[in-house]
């Protein structure tokens, strides 16, 4: 087995993180742990030239230590292809930057491994990626079109629209049937997006929950419950949303076995999906969160399974 030693995560800035759920720190921690060293890095910072791929890493040291949990060290220019792992794991927006960052982590991987696979996050979008379970979805449109998207509404009543290639909440609308904003709104959407909109149908289990399930290596490894404020449709919990422990039914089973061949094709080690009541609404392959929560409520510490899957991928 090709043993690991260097370790570089590709991160929004470590100062900050919110280390009670973050999951990078959770999944760096691990690696250190482990006795990896441990380079930070922003995206911001790769350069690539005459084939190689560079980028100005910190070493890092983390405690899990509210307000002391990181210490970085004196900058240093590298190629990148000498470590041995690097962790994809900025936030979204999925825009041109995150997908030329992904172009050019192809470049290293598989010598280095990237976790996830840099060719297929970008290829699998995750608004768009769950498409390919239709069956497993609510009812979904994908249109920049007016028209279209009043007409989804009248057919179903209550939708809910959201970017395509947003995150953790930022721009989701409920819409009811006799909402007279939806003109106002798709207006809106449309000088802030190029891109199409997706609209849903409106699911009331939502208020039971949004369950985010963790799957490593296409194998479920845990979840929590996401429950929205009482005012509030969405259930990401920087907005409010409350976690709870939980356990999976029968459905989110079957979504597990049916999903699972199609991550581990794509070399997807670490994937979060959203459950709401029967149906799959997002598989989640950027950042996936929760593996701190899931750890709090007495489930798997995730971010060991996962280190265990990077090492066999490494053999």
């Amino acid at each position: 087995m090709a043993k690991i030693k260097n370790v570089a995560v590709q991160m929004d800035h470590v100062s900050g993180i919110n280390i009670a759920g973050d999951s990078t720190f959770a999944m760096s921690l691990e690696a250190q742990a482990r006795g990896y060293n441990l380079f930070h890095y922003t995206p911001e910072r790769l350069s690539f030239r005459d084939g190689k791929l560079y980028t100005s890493v910190e070493p890092m040291v983390l405690r899990d230590v509210k307000g002391d949990y990181y210490e970085l060290g004196a900058p240093e220019r590298v190629d990148l292809s000498t470590m041995d792992v690097v962790l994809l794991r900025q936030d979204p927006p999925f825009d041109m930057a995150y997908i030329t960052a992904t172009h050019l982590l192809e470049r290293i991987h598989p010598k280095t491994l990237v976790v996830n696979d840099p060719a297929w996050v970008r290829n699998s979008p995750e608004k768009i990626f769950v498409t390919e379970f239709s069956d497993l979805m609510p009812k979904t449109l994908i249109t920049k079109d007016p028209a279209e998207i009043r007409r989804f509404r009248d057919e179903l009543g209550d939708i809910i629209l959201k970017p395509l290639y947003g995150n953790g909440g930022a721009g989701v609308f409920h819409s009811t049937r006799d909402d007279r904003n939806l003109s106002s709104l798709l207006e809106m959407f449309g000088q802030l997006f190029r891109e199409p909109f997706i609209a849903q149908q409106y699911l009331p289990d939502v208020r039971k929950g949004d369950k985010r399930i963790i799957l490593v290596d296409g194998e479920f490894a845990g979840a929590i419950n996401r429950v929205p404020a009482e005012h509030d449709s969405r259930s990401n919990m920087h907005v409010g949303g409350r976690a709870e422990p939980t356990e999976l039914t029968a459905r989110e089973k079957e979504i597990c076995e049916r999903i699972g061949p199609a991550l581990r094709e794509r070399g997807f080690l670490l994937v979060g999906i959203d459950v709401i009541g029967d149906y799959m609404t997002e598989i989640n392959v950027t950042s996936p969160t929760g593996i701190r929560e899931v750890k709090k409520f007495g489930g798997a510490d995730i971010a060991s399974l996962l280190w265990d899957a990077i090492e066999r991928k490494r053999g």
